[in-house]
């Protein structure tokens, strides 16, 4: 029996861009250091935790990886990863070439789940942030907080005293 290749089973493939500016704005998505990564890293960092970023050696190469407490945090934009909440009012669905896009989304949320599966096995705790969080900057450090000290207690995370 012939098997797919992985293009075929994954996402399939893109049509040519429809103008030059489509092309142009998809070449603008960037995957680390976005606005909302930035975000997460200052409260961290003003809430007194160090980290360090992107481990690719990690599963699903978190934005920001607290490695000797094994906690890996994913600050995921609401549309390319889905934002599963109704009152989320970041994430859309796509309105045209919609069988591209649908397969791609969704290949995108199955691939959190597997990283986040895979990272559990390993004995990492898993927080994800998403980008609608970060506009409430006062609410997202209050939660951050709330979670590091949750986890730190079973994990022992070291913070800075002021």
């Amino acid at each position: 029996m012939n098997r797919p290749t992985k293009r075929e089973r994954l996402v399939p493939v893109a049509p040519p861009p429809t103008s030059a500016g489509a092309s142009a704005a998809m070449r603008g998505n960037v995957r680390s250091n976005t606005r909302p990564e930035l975000v997460v890293r200052r409260l961290l960092h003003s809430l007194g935790y160090r980290y360090r970023l992107h481990a690719s050696d990690i599963p699903g190469k978190p934005d920001v990886v607290f490695r000797r407490r094994k906690i890996a945090l994913f600050v995921h934009g609401c549309f390319w990863h889905q934002h599963p909440s109704a009152n989320c009012p970041l994430r859309s669905a796509p309105r045209s070439n919609t069988a591209y896009w649908n397969a791609k989304l969704a290949r995108n949320v199955e691939r959190d789940r597997e990283n986040q599966a895979k990272l559990e096995e390993l004995g990492w705790r898993v927080l994800t942030v998403w980008e609608c969080e970060t506009r409430n900057r006062k609410a997202l450090g209050a939660r951050l907080q709330a979670e590091m000290e949750q986890l730190g207690r079973a994990g022992d995370i070291r913070q800075r005293t002021p």
